[in-house]
């Protein structure tokens, strides 16, 4: 099982190294990178071109690693005694498996994946140590032990929000998905919209990084939003000589698809104020 591009989804050598050397070592993929670079597509590509099913499991700041296993439901345990329910001498009846437990009992290789880890707690990563290394868990309310008869591949993302322990990074294989050079970005957005023409695609590629490299920018747009924008500019059938910015008009045309911060949209409006009053003089 070799991971390769997609029709839909371009991957640099490095990543399809990653993740290959990652399924042969069997260990799980603990991918970084700044939001919007692809990371959780990745793992949807991921099971497409190896023709597998994906279990995704979104991790959010209330998240508890035991949940990924399975929960009892001991309250509705409690109510279905008092109403005399039969289904209450049978503890099965109020176990909910995790998505772990869905990935181990699978019977066929699948990719799970662990989306934004970084937003849990600290103590996470190290609570799931034992589960994604033996690739078993024991459920104490029943006395059984659940172990994954394939092993499924393991995708895990994090958007470096906080750092994870070292303990678990000594079990992943990482990589860190770099922002795209401009020629990688222009294959992806050929993907897309492989209808655009190439000028408005040079001149769009050009201003969206000369925004991104703009001193003081708090927020970088990302490829999801670059995508977004150039959806927006074959909408509303715009053509390079519309995004022609000068000093005194620094916002680039449907700014809003690319800046998501008052702050930013500040930072343009005091330099297109700043490049008029030099004008002036």
């Amino acid at each position: 099982m070799r991971f390769s591009s997609t029709d839909s989804y371009i991957a640099t050598d490095d990543l399809t190294m990653a993740v290959n050397a990652a399924v042969t070592l069997e260990r799980p993929l603990l991918v970084k990178g700044e939001p919007g670079t692809g990371k959780t597509e990745l793992a949807r590509q991921v099971a497409a071109s190896l023709g597998v099913p994906m279990i995704e499991w979104n991790i959010k700041s209330t998240t508890r690693a035991h949940q990924g296993l399975y929960e009892y439901d001991a309250v509705s345990r409690l109510r279905d005694s008092q109403l005399g329910d039969e289904r209450v001498h049978d503890v099965k009846n109020y176990i909910r498996k995790g998505k772990l437990w869905q990935a181990f009992e699978a019977g066929e290789k699948v990719v799970l994946l662990i989306d934004e880890i970084d937003k849990a707690d600290i103590e996470f990563p190290n609570d799931l140590l034992q589960e994604l290394d033996r690739m078993e868990f024991h459920v104490y309310e029943t006395g059984e032990t659940v172990r994954a008869a394939v092993r499924p591949i393991v995708i895990i993302t994090s958007n470096n929000e906080k750092e994870l322990p070292d303990a678990f990074l000594r079990r992943c294989f990482f990589h860190f998905i770099r922002f795209p050079e401009p020629e990688v970005l222009a294959q992806i957005v050929r993907v897309h919209h492989p209808g655009i023409k190439e000028q408005l695609l040079s001149t769009a590629l050009t201003q969206f990084f000369e925004l991104r490299e703009t001193p003081g920018l708090k927020k970088k747009p990302s490829t999801s939003e670059m995508l977004d924008w150039l959806k927006l500019l074959l909408a509303e059938d715009l053509g390079p000589e519309d995004l022609k910015r000068d000093g005194a008009n620094a916002l680039p045309k449907l700014h809003g698809a690319l800046l998501k911060n008052e702050q930013d949209v500040h930072l343009f409006e005091r330099l297109a104020f700043m490049a008029r009053r030099n004008q002036g003089r």
